[in-house]
C-alpha cells in the first residue's frame, strides 16, 4: 500500500496513461479472441477481463485520489456496458465490476496516520491532544480528499473528523491539467459518460472542493433548511474547529447502505423515498441541493430517520432554472409535447428550426425521467438510472441523435447528477414507490398522499 498520493502533473500523468494502455489492450485482445471463441468462452473470457479492470481501476485510482478517484467512483454507480465491445454486459459481469468499483467510495487504500496528523496539526498550530480529549488514529472512511476519523471533544461529544490528504489540492490541479487522460479512461469502459457535460461539471466543482471551510458553509446552510425535520437528519457541524483541510461534524451512528439493502421490502421502500426528498426535494423545493447522492453518504438511524454527510459538492440553482424543470415535468406529465418542445426552445436548449419533434421531446423526457412522470407503483431497476443517462448520449441507442447535438445548459449538469445519482441509489435498494405522485407535490403544490409526506409538509408548515 502506498504512503504517499502521487501529486505531480507527470506522476499522476504517468499512472493514468498507464491504466488506459493497459484497458485498451485488455478491451482489445477480448474482441480479437471473440473471433474464435464460443459463446460460453467469451462470457468467461469478458467476465475476467472486466474484473481485471475492475481491480486496476480500484488499485490505482484508489491510491490517487483526487478527481481520478471521483471518475471512478462515478462508475460504479451506473452500467459498465460495452465496455469491451458492442455487446453489453451480462447482469452478472455487471453486478460484479460494480461491486468491485464501489471499493472507492470508502475501502481505498488509507494514508498513515501519521501522515494525516501533520495536517491536522498544521491547521491547528498546536498539538493534536490539545484539539481533542480522544482521537482514534484508525479511520472510519477513505474517501476521494479525505480520510475521516471519529474523535470526542473536550466536553465529551463524539465527533467525526474529515481530514485532507497532504498535498491533495495540488494532486486535484493536476488532474484538471490532465483532464484527457481521465476522459480516455472513462471512454474506455464506460464510453457513453465520458464526453458528457456532466463529467466536466464535475471537473469544474471538485476544485472548490478542496478548502473545507466553503464545505462546511455548504453544510451549514443544508442544516439550516433541514433543522428540526422528522426524518431528515444534517449532522451539526462544529464550526470553531473547521479549517481550510479539517472539517469537523457531530458524529452519527446508524446502519451503512450495504446493511440497509438487507432490510425488508418495506424498509427499502421507506428510505427509498426519504432518499428522493431529500435529493430531489430539496434542489426543486430549495433550489439548494447536494450533488453527489452516492451510498457512503447515508446512514440509517435507529430512530428510523436518514443522515446525510458530505456536502462538498453543492448546487444552488436560480428561480428561472428550477421553473425551468417543473415545467418541462408538468408539460410531459401531461402529455403536452407541443409545449414541451417551446419550453426547450425558449429556454435556449432547442433552435426554433431544429428537427426535433414534440413527440421526441415526450419521448426524450419519458426516457430520461420516467420514472417521475409515469403515475404507478413503480419498482426502480438496478439498471434504471443507466438506461436514464445512456437513453440521450450513448451513440449505440440510436435514440435523439438530432437533439444530442443541441445546446446542453451546464446549469443544469449537477440536477441531472443528482437526479441519476437518487435512481441509482433506488435501484441499489430495489425501492418501490409511486415516483411521480411525490414529484407532484413539488411540481403541483398537492397535498401529500403518503406517511412520510404527511410529516414533510406538517413540518413545513411550521416552518413558515
Amino acid at each position: 500500500m502506498p504512503n504517499d498520493i502521487p501529486v505531480s502533473r507527470a506522476r499522476r500523468g504517468a499512472e493514468l496513461g498507464k491504466l488506459v494502455a493497459g484497458q485498451a489492450v485488455r478491451g482489445a485482445g477480448v474482441r480479437l479472441s471473440m473471433v474464435r471463441d464460443t459463446e460460453e468462452q467469451r462470457i468467461a473470457r469478458t467476465e475476467r477481463a472486466l474484473i481485471e479492470a475492475a481491480e486496476d481501476i480500484v488499485t490505482v485510482l484508489g491510491s490517487m485520489k483526487g478527481l481520478a478517484m471521483k471518475a471512478g467512483q462515478l462508475l460504479s454507480m451506473f452500467d459498465p456496458l460495452a465496455a469491451f465491445g458492442d455487446r453489453a454486459v451480462s447482469p452478472r459481469q455487471r453486478e460484479r465490476f460494480q461491486r468491485k468499483l464501489a471499493a472507492l467510495y470508502d475501502q481505498s487504500a488509507q494514508l498513515p496516520f501519521e501522515q494525516m496528523r501533520t495536517v491536522i496539526e498544521g491547521d491547528y498550530g498546536r498539538p493534536l491532544d490539545e484539539v481533542f480529549a480522544e482521537f482514534d488514529e484508525e479511520p472510519i472512511g477513505a474517501a476521494s480528499i479525505g480520510q475521516v476519523y471519529r474523535a470526542r471533544l473536550t466536553d465529551g461529544r463524539a465527533v467525526a473528523v474529515k481530514v485532507q490528504y497532504p498535498g491533495i489540492d495540488i494532486a486535484i490541479r493536476a488532474d484538471l491539467k490532465n483532464l484527457a487522460l481521465v476522459m480516455r479512461l472513462l471512454r474506455g469502459v464506460a464510453p457513453a459518460v465520458a464526453d458528457h457535460t456532466l463529467v466536466r461539471e464535475l471537473a469544474t466543482h471538485i476544485a472548490a472542493e478542496i478548502d473545507y471551510r466553503a464545505e462546511a458553509e455548504h453544510h451549514l446552510t443544508i442544516a439550516r433548511i433541514f433543522q428540526g425535520h422528522p426524518f431528515i437528519h444534517i449532522p451539526a457541524v462544529e464550526v470553531e474547529l473547521c479549517t481550510a483541510r479539517v472539517l469537523v461534524t457531530e458524529f452519527v451512528e446508524g446502519l451503512r447502505f450495504d446493511e440497509i439493502t438487507a432490510l425488508g421490502d418495506a424498509e427499502r421502500d421507506r428510505v427509498g423515498e426519504i432518499l428522493m426528498r431529500f435529493y430531489v426535494g430539496s434542489m426543486l423545493r430549495e433550489r439548494r441541493f447536494t450533488g453527489d447522492p452516492h451510498p457512503g453518504n447515508i446512514l440509517l438511524t435507529a430512530d428510523g430517520g436518514v443522515a446525510f454527510l458530505d456536502f462538498g459538492l453543492f448546487k444552488q440553482m436560480d428561480a428561472t432554472a428550477v421553473e425551468f424543470e417543473l415545467d418541462c415535468a408538468r408539460a410531459a406529465a401531461e402529455y403536452r409535447g407541443a409545449d414541451l418542445r417551446a419550453l426547450l426552445v425558449d429556454y435556449g436548449v432547442l433552435e426554433q428550426h431544429s428537427p426535433v419533434t414534440p413527440e421526441e421531446c415526450l419521448r426524450l423526457m419519458y426516457e430520461v425521467s420516467g420514472w417521475l412522470l409515469t403515475d404507478a407503483e413503480t419498482r426502480v431497476g438496478a439498471d434504471s438510472a443507466s438506461n436514464a443517462l445512456l437513453a440521450v448520449i450513448d451513440p449505440r441507442r440510436g435514440y435523439f441523435d438530432n437533439l444530442r447535438r443541441e445546446y446542453a445548459p451546464a446549469e443544469h449538469a449537477l440536477a441531472r447528477r443528482a437526479e441519476y445519482g437518487t435512481l441509482a441509489l433506488l435501484g441499489k435498494l430495489r425501492a418501490t414507490g409511486n415516483w411521480h405522485r411525490i414529484a407532484r407535490e413539488w411540481s403541483h403544490d398537492e397535498e401529500s398522499r403518503t406517511e412520510l409526506g404527511a410529516l414533510e409538509q406538517q413540518w413545513l408548515r411550521a416552518r413558515a
